[in-house]
């Protein structure tokens, strides 16, 4: 399609912080296909929530926050989170007529023509005033580097991959990470495998008792002020801390959750320590997170000699056109919420400029 389209905003991504920018769009005067198009390259409604594993039951994500407009209720807690979460994505869609665009895969975001910004796509391509980029994470697993890994025998595969407890019966694993998803395979894999093994760069950090209102306020601190320098965000799972509860209190009792330091390098059969020591595994499952999905707007040049792209509010520091929602303090739920909403008050007050705003 070689047409070249015009809006006033781009929003790329159908996620939580996506449909939370659409929503408030919309709300506030602005009419999909006429003044703003969401562009998704997922094929269905749902965001990353609709590529989980299956054993990832809506009773136990972690704090699953309601879209603003519409709460997601009487969901059954032993359902598949991919199934609820998708379901409600696709209600929240057709409810306010967001006419989201997929399966469209955005490949660059440049300047373009009049201080507008061109939006290439594999659908043709847009020009807009703003961009509300909402691309999350889950395209960009990220997989560190061992020497040795090209050795191994076995198996290695990412949490983005991970296809539920049962491909792993009478296998030894080993699984590499210190978060949530970590906790949460190793818990799931240990009654099916014939042994597992944990292993992670730092002690892991439990946290007990309440997480309240204050505590999250300041973990979300501590991730904004690296997104203010211009430093690659980390997760805000990774400042609060693993909730010590019932699940993970057995596990540590039972031996599964017995963390080991990280090894130096991968063997052909296995894993190998400094000292010597060695574990042998069938398969190596990397549970080490991943990095933000904003390589399409390399060509605009907003990333800091820190590696990241520095953030005022949901604005690219070096762009005012551009907002990243669900990048870094705002890439919970909640806060994709709360930054959909801050990100079209601001764009609202770009738009009303009479001057075309130029990076």
């Amino acid at each position: 399609m070689n047409t070249v389209r015009e809006v006033e905003v781009v929003v790329t991504g159908a996620g939580q912080a996506g449909l939370s920018s659409a929503y408030h769009l919309r709300r506030t005067g602005f009419e999909p296909d006429r003044d703003f198009v969401v562009l998704d390259h997922s094929p269905g409604p749902g965001g990353a929530w609709q590529s989980r594993w299956p054993s990832l039951t809506y009773g136990t994500v972690h704090g699953m926050h309601a879209l603003p407009g519409m709460e997601l209720v009487g969901a059954d807690p032993a359902r598949a989170s991919s199934e609820v979460i998708s379901e409600y994505f696709d209600r929240y869609e057709r409810t306010f007529d967001l006419r989201v665009r997929r399966p469209v895969d955005v490949r660059a975001v440049r300047e373009g023509p009049g201080g507008r910004l061109r939006v290439e796509t594999s659908d043709g391509d847009w020009t807009t005033r703003a961009l509300i980029n909402a691309t999350g994470t889950w395209d960009r697993p990220f997989w560190p580097r061992y020497p040795g890994q090209e050795t191994f025998w076995g198996r290695q595969l990412h949490t983005a991959r991970y296809p539920g407890p049962e491909a792993f019966a009478g296998q030894r694993v080993v699984v590499v990470g210190g978060g949530a998803s970590g906790t949460q395979h190793l818990l799931e894999i240990a009654p099916f495998a014939a042994a597992t093994t944990w292993v992670t760069r730092r002690p892991p950090v439990f946290r007990e008792g309440p997480f309240d209102a204050e505590a999250g306020r300041a973990a979300v601190a501590l991730v904004e002020e690296r997104v203010r320098q211009g430093l690659p965000p980390r997760s805000v799972v990774s400042v609060t801390g693993l909730p010590l509860n019932d699940a993970i209190r057995r596990g540590i009792a039972d031996g599964v959750l017995d963390r080991q330091p990280m090894f130096e390098r991968i063997t052909p059969d296995g894993v190998e320590w400094g000292d010597g020591r060695r574990v042998a595994a069938d398969v190596i499952l990397w549970a080490t997170g991943f990095r933000p999905a904003v390589d399409h707007l390399a060509p605009l040049r907003l990333r800091e000699p820190g590696g990241g792209v520095r953030i005022e509010g949901t604005r690219a520091a070096a762009d005012p056109r551009v907002h990243l929602v669900g990048y870094g303090p705002s890439a919970s739920t909640v806060g994709a919420n709360r930054a959909g909403r801050a990100a079209v008050r601001d764009i609202r007050r770009l738009l009303a400029r009479e001057e075309p705003v130029a990076a």
